[in-house]
């Protein structure tokens, strides 16, 4: 395992390990209200790269200049996603999370024209119908967070031929739920209302929290677990009335 500085890695690894054992929403919210103040020198401590690397999958995809894409940030937290894709040109940035305290932090980086609190899984995306040039959801997707049945909100709000871009986990203690949403993903490019374009696993997600995820899922047993970036296209709307999947993938 990684060495540790100052006990802020241990302590980093003994929060999140206790955030991915809470599987109640009510208890999560709750976690989150006490975290929001530490969340993002906790994540940098364990080194967390999905926000990087989502908006990097992202961006190489999205036709148009960035200033000109409205993008929807599900499940924003502090706004680390918003801070990457502000970086990139990125300027036109609507999120939502279901903690009030984390979105407090959201605002504070300044980066958003619109923060809206909405528990999704629960209740819908604030937001029409084919609004969004793309949408992200990163770090959200597991157990006692966005269930899988909130994917079909995601594609609501994204516009014809728009982005949807999703992150999750691939350690072990992620993997039922990782079958799950990826059952669900598939189900939906089947029933043709999108297409994949990108499935991109990544070795080095972030640190594990515990020796229990150094093993099957992690990277070389080098401390880090795994992770995996989908990127999907909304169906086009063709004329006439029908509609049709591009073609064309970024990778």
């Amino acid at each position: 395992m990684a060495q540790e500085e100052g006990g802020s890695l241990s302590e980093a690894r003994a929060r999140v390990g206790a955030l991915h054992g809470i599987t109640d929403l009510g208890h999560k919210l709750h976690f989150y209200k006490r975290w929001a103040p530490d969340y993002d020198q906790d994540v940098a401590a364990l080194q967390y790269r999905a926000p990087r690397l989502a908006v990097d999958c992202l961006t190489q995809a999205l036709p148009g200049p960035p200033h000109a894409a409205l993008i929807l940030d599900v499940a924003c937290g502090t706004g680390l996603v918003a801070a990457e894709l502000q970086a990139r040109g990125f300027l036109q940035l609507h999120g939502v999370d279901g903690s009030p305290e984390m979105l407090e932090q959201a605002r504070a980086r300044g980066l958003y024209q619109h923060l809206s609190l909405c528990i999704l899984g629960q209740e819908p995306l604030p937001s029409s119908e084919g609004t969004f040039d793309a949408v992200l959801i990163v770090g959200a997707l597991s157990d006692g967070q966005v269930p899988c049945s909130a994917i079909g909100e995601l594609l609501r709000v994204t516009k014809p031929g728009g982005l949807v871009c999703l992150t999750t986990r691939t350690n072990p203690s992620n993997l039922h739920y990782k079958e799950a949403l990826e059952a669900t993903l598939e189900g939906l490019e089947r029933a043709g209302v999108w297409q994949r374009l990108v499935a991109w696993p990544v070795d080095r997600w972030e640190l594990a929290t515990s020796e229990l995820e150094v093993g099957p899922g992690t990277s070389d047993n080098d401390g880090f677990i795994s992770g995996i970036v989908y990127l999907y296209r909304k169906q086009e709307l063709a004329q006439g009335g029908g509609s049709e999947a591009q073609s064309s993938a970024p990778r």
